[in-house]
């Protein structure tokens, strides 16, 4: 058996998201079927993370174990001609078989893009959530950093998730204009955290376009983290505008200066 680490990229929108269902087309369940095909035997793909319905991915990373002895670049062919064309694999490398491509996860990127235009292109439609009307970016900005550190994010969670706590670790957390093209109507936000809960990110953009559009002070994200409860946050942002960036394995260093006192 060879076990192998993959980085997966795929264009969410027609599939019911990474993890197979008992109904519609998932990601984890096309690369265990081009695997079946492949290696003739079931195996189980195992993903860094579950993104929902309609969420895209640029790097998501997933591991499995084959008994077929092929080498890292024949898996990358031999994948990429069973999947559709939505979903692509960019490298394999052979890993320990201790590898857990979620466990040993050290932090996460994700990007969330809004089109603040009058019109969005026919070109981004599927990959944004257009938000016309102007946004106070400044005030945005500041409230993005108020996220950044260890905070409890249970006012930032789908209502009834799960999960044995609530807290987590924000490495990174920051509005961009487009770099190349300050006419540009794009924004992104871009967060690094250890660990995330269901919807978090979404809930973070909405209540970013809160503050944007001037309903909330940037302030105001503090008081929500405070409150833990959902009610007090912004709405869920469409899951067109949001991508998996990347996952990030070994020694990962927090990036902020706690607070004296």
């Amino acid at each position: 058996m060879r076990t192998f680490r993959i980085t997966v990229a795929y264009d969410g929108t027609d599939f019911v998201g990474w993890q197979r269902q008992a109904a519609g087309v998932s990601i984890q369940g096309l690369l265990e079927d081009a695997l079946r095909e492949l290696d003739e035997r079931d195996v189980t793909v195992m993903g860094a993370g579950r993104t929902d319905a309609g969420v895209h991915a640029l790097g998501q990373v997933a591991a499995f174990a084959i008994e077929r002895p092929l080498e890292a670049g024949a898996v990358v062919r031999a994948l990429n001609a069973r999947l559709p064309h939505a979903v692509r694999v960019l490298s394999a490398e052979e890993a320990p078989a201790s590898f857990r491509a979620r466990a040993d996860a050290r932090s996460k990127t994700y990007r969330y893009r809004i089109w603040n235009g009058d019109v969005v292109s026919p070109f981004e439609r599927r990959f944004v959530w257009h938000v016309p009307g102007a946004l106070d970016v400044d005030a945005m900005r500041a409230a993005a950093r108020t996220l950044v550190g260890r905070h409890d994010f249970a006012a930032l969670q789908t209502a009834g998730s799960d999960v044995s706590t609530t807290e987590r670790e924000i490495l990174s957390s920051e509005i961009q204009s487009a770099i190349h093209d300050p006419q540009s109507p794009l924004l992104t936000y871009e967060v690094c955290g250890t660990g995330f809960l269901r919807h978090m990110v979404r809930a973070i953009a909405g209540s970013l376009v809160e503050v944007g559009r001037g309903h909330r002070p940037a302030a105001w994200m503090a008081d929500v983290l405070a409150s833990c409860d959902r009610g007090q946050a912004g709405p869920t942002a469409p899951a067109r505008g949001l991508f998996l960036v990347s996952v990030a394995y070994g020694v990962v260093q927090s990036r902020f200066i706690p607070k004296e006192g």
